[in-house]
């Protein structure tokens, strides 16, 4: 992998943007704001994808694969993300041209300039929150500019270049790219250790998000339950400090949260209590808007209105997805890579799932992670899912690790009848339809290409008959 080096220059002027794997949610949501921008962009990917049709119909040139004949020679400026290689092509003669060779974060930092910036960071519910903001705001009348980390939903878009002097973004601290922004308003979601790969050490970690707190200009909004969190607001030495949550302490306080269907509950601040329902299940959500209404009130809005606005967040692509049904079973996806966010995600689908029951075919990412956290993994898995399809691991942008694959975390199941290794995709679909009967939910889980498995799964399950018939 390349490892962004924020010391590189950023170009003044930009008058056309080349984007090295433009495919990616967080890539194809910057290509479209350069267009938007006036801008002449080109990229590649190495698989089509329906952001690079998007993207080719907004006016960018796109490119299946990687060549580096994809560079055209008006190209002044190359964006690229730290999951590609050293020996990409593109990468390699882009910098043999002297070209302005920037990581997205610096793309994105270019893209916002002097305006005020809502930063949101955290190992989980990053997307989330930040949709949940974007469209609040939205709904209270503003129109800000903003970048996610994945689709929302009801506006079927990562990004959009709005009117107001306010951007939205999702702050990514895998690789200390947060650090970069002017932010005014920091959301802090939740402090798990993660990327221990980068940073080194866990106190390294929670340093790392105490200054992207301690930096922000008007406020830090921080979470008072997680326990990460807790030992990165002991750290804080903001004089604003918002704190969210259940704990009796919190500074804007969920209670009464009820997931027996579309989560439901009560926010409290300043002594005044509002309730609320969103249609997206699972407590986490619960969590998650009430640090997104923490962010409202610190921007100026009243409780209620907050409230309302952001009872109409309608969920982001690959969080708690449907794609389809059949033979009565529903499948479902879910970007969910890291144990906690695994236990979130299987938490929810377990409240409205009825009778049914839960099996995960769970897709590892990356090798460092699998070899890091495969006990958690299969303990999570084990607790929630009522039975787990094991893929093979997604090495990303990393070079496999002997003996750390699947089998890996299957292998550490108190009971292994619990879980079924499968490395090859159609069987693991066909096995799949063979176990899953009516009422049962299927979720892919994974924030590789695992989506990809729900055709066959769907198809397999089409062909198939229920179990016992």
């Amino acid at each position: 992998m390349i490892r962004p080096d924020l010391t590189l220059p950023i170009p003044e002027n930009i008058e056309a943007a080349h984007f090295i794997g433009i495919g990616g949610s967080g890539m194809s949501g910057l290509a479209r704001m350069f267009l938007a921008r006036g801008i002449r962009v080109s990229g590649s990917d190495r698989a089509d994808s329906k952001a690079l049709r998007d993207l080719a119909e907004l006016g960018a040139t796109v490119h299946v694969g990687h060549d580096a004949a994809n560079l055209g020679d008006d190209v002044d400026t190359v964006v690229h993300t730290g999951a590609i290689w050293p020996e990409n092509p593109e990468f390699v003669l882009a910098k043999e041209r002297g070209l302005h060779v920037i990581h997205r974060s610096q793309a994105l930092h270019w893209l916002i300039g002097g305006r005020r910036l809502v930063s949101v960071a955290g190992a989980h519910g990053k997307t989330t929150s930040t949709g949940m903001i974007v469209t609040a705001l939205q709904a209270l009348g503003a129109d800000p500019t903003f970048v996610n980390g994945g689709v929302i939903a009801q506006l079927g878009v990562s990004s959009g270049t709005g009117s107001d002097d306010l951007v939205v973004i999702e702050a990514d601290e895998s690789d200390g790219t947060f650090l970069l922004y002017d932010t005014a308003v920091a959301l802090i979601t939740n402090v798990d250790p993660d990327h221990l790969d980068h940073w080194g050490s866990r106190a390294a970690f929670y340093e790392a998000f105490a200054r992207f707190g301690n930096d922000a200009r008007e406020a830090v909004v921080i979470s008072a339950d997680d326990a990460g969190a807790r030992l990165v607001a002991e750290r804080l030495t903001h004089p604003h400090v918002v704190t969210f949550g259940e704990a009796e302490a919190a500074t804007v306080r969920v209670t009464e949260i009820r997931t027996d269907g579309p989560v439901s509950f009560s926010i409290t601040h300043g002594g005044t209590t509002v309730s609320a329902t969103l249609p997206v299940p699972g407590a986490h959500n619960a969590i998650n808007a009430t640090g997104a209404v923490a962010v409202l009130l610190t921007l100026g809005h009243e409780l209620e209105p907050a409230v309302r606005a952001i009872e109409g967040f309608a969920g982001t692509v690959r969080r708690f997805e449907l794609h389809g049904t059949e033979r009565g079973v529903s499948v479902y996806d879910d970007y969910a890579h890291h144990p906690t966010e695994v236990a979130a995600a299987l938490a929810a689908a377990r409240t409205v799932v009825g009778d049914g029951r839960i099996i995960a075919i769970q897709q590892p990412h990356t090798y460092s992670r699998t070899q890091e956290m495969y006990r958690e993994f299969a303990e999570v898995l084990e607790h929630y899912a009522d039975h787990t399809v094991m893929l093979d691991v997604y090495g990303a942008r990393e070079d496999p690790v002997p003996g750390v694959t699947g089998e890996l975390v299957s292998g550490a199941f108190a009971d292994p009848a619990h879980v079924h290794f499968v490395a090859d995709w159609q069987d693991a679909a066909d096995y799949t339809a063979s176990v899953a009967r009516d009422g049962d939910y299927v979720i892919t889980l994974g924030c590789g290409n695992v989506n990809l498995i729900i055709p066959q799964v769907l198809e397999a399950l089409e062909r198939s008959a229920e179990p016992g018939e």
